[in-house]
């Protein structure tokens, strides 16, 4: 990971981020904040927690998260003293996926693997947005061909709310200065290659000269490589 910045610059994107998240609650109202507990994450809930707490927040737990990730939830409810909703597949859903596909099943095919994404993730995400206008993303153009082409405010059709995502234009460098700077808990996953992080074993460590989203579903062709919550674009 990368730990330079201009902390000029990044003064000045931080606080365009806060009249980012602003912007959405003055026009939308409700607004929700879908924390993946990356890095990037990190550095929204410090900002959303501190200076924009209108803002509700939630995580999945998938019930495959790594234990590096529980115990970041841990130090971050501690760290702001308050309790980070987590949201849960339900347990019919996953007692039929897995009775149809076994426990492992996501690795036979594409289709297999986005049914256990959307048992364990796009179902529970569809639910925690219920009632809300708009919901707030960490993506970063730099992350993905995909990603790249992500626009800061657009209608998301999928889920029927408007999709904010204020990091757009941020570097993985400014990302980790932020998280320096503030002395912010992170997952330790990322002192071991991991810039990426979901469930296990869905998840891996990233080699030299591969990208930062090769070490999502490794066993798949680069194209798909999204779990449904942000889908391909269409060219």
């Amino acid at each position: 990971m990368s730990e330079t910045g201009n902390p000029s610059d990044l003064d000045h994107k931080t606080a365009r981020i806060r009249e980012h998240l602003n912007s959405a609650l003055n026009r939308h109202g409700r607004v929700i904040y879908a924390n993946s507990l990356g890095a990037e994450a990190l550095v929204l809930t410090d900002i959303i927690w501190t200076q924009v707490p209108e803002i509700d927040m939630f995580s999945i737990d998938t019930g495959r998260l790594h234990q590096e990730t529980y115990d970041l939830i841990e130090k971050i409810e501690s760290r702001y003293k308050r309790k980070l909703r987590m949201v849960y597949p339900g347990a019919h859903s996953l007692e039929h996926l897995t009775a149809l596909q076994g426990v492992n099943g996501f690795y036979r095919n594409l289709e297999a693997r986005l049914s256990c994404c959307h048992v364990r993730k796009v179902k529970p995400f569809k639910d925690a947005v219920k009632g809300y206008r708009a919901w707030i993303t960490g993506v970063r153009r730099g992350q993905s061909v995909n990603r790249a082409r992500t626009l800061p405010v657009e209608w998301d059709n999928e889920y029927g709310l408007y999709k904010v995502s204020p990091l757009l234009d941020w570097s993985e460098a400014e990302v980790w200065h932020y998280i320096r700077a503030h002395k912010l808990p992170y997952n330790a996953l990322h002192d071991r290659q991991y810039p990426s992080i979901g469930c296990l074993p869905c998840t891996r460590a990233v080699h030299p000269g591969e990208s930062h989203r090769a070490g999502r579903w490794w066993w798949e062709h680069p194209e798909p490589r999204e779990c449904g919550l942000h889908p391909r674009s269409r060219s």
